[in-house]
């Protein structure tokens, strides 16, 4: 007897051979099944644990580059008004002049500095901001981070402000060695 194998076999072909038609008839034992299963659970279970951990890691500099963003914005808020937005105005007066008190700066205001009103970070929390306490400082722009908790560990901010940090510019031992009061720029 001859055994095609193609689109012409056929069932009476398959059972001329004990071993094929038995085999075709059985399929997949619950066993094979289960343990075919349990493997592409695993393999579902470690590419979802390393996925998950990547968004964390991509949310945080997510909003590291957007609070940088938020510097080069207020930069140019401060070039057209000669000061920082204050501590109530903060970041919504980037895409709104509406949040600015006086009309005298709305008349100045050289805005929208952004494409899009971002009030809110990563994790749904509003941005935070402080006005620099100095004229000569820098506005503290920062995130509360993923637990939502201002003041702990996974914060994340530009450095400026009265928080002391040295998240922007690492400047080591150059930045305070100097004995003079800073240099060109006049204030005014």
């Amino acid at each position: 007897m001859r055994l095609m194998v193609g689109p012409r076999t056929s069932l009476r072909s398959a059972a001329a051979c004990p071993r094929m038609g038995s085999r075709l008839a059985a399929g997949f034992t619950i066993l094979e099944l289960m343990i075919v299963l349990a493997i592409l659970i695993a393999i579902m279970g470690i590419v979802l644990v390393n996925v998950m951990g990547q968004k964390g890691k991509a949310d945080v500099r997510i909003a590291q580059a957007q609070i940088k963003a938020f510097e080069g914005m207020l930069n140019s808020f401060k070039v057209d008004l000669n000061r920082w937005p204050t501590d109530e105005e903060g970041i919504p007066v980037l895409w709104s002049k509406d949040a600015l008190t006086d009309d005298a700066d709305k008349e100045k205001w050289g805005g929208p500095y952004t494409a899009e009103a971002k009030p809110n970070d990563e994790w749904g929390s509003p941005w935070i901001y402080r006005a620099p306490s100095e004229p000569t400082g820098k506005p503290y722009v920062g995130s509360a981070g993923p637990d939502k908790q201002e003041g702990t560990e996974d914060d994340i901010g530009n450095g400026g402000g009265d928080e002391g940090g040295s998240d922007g510019d690492d400047l080591g031992d150059f930045g305070s060695s100097s004995g003079s009061s800073g240099s060109g720029g006049g204030g005014g």
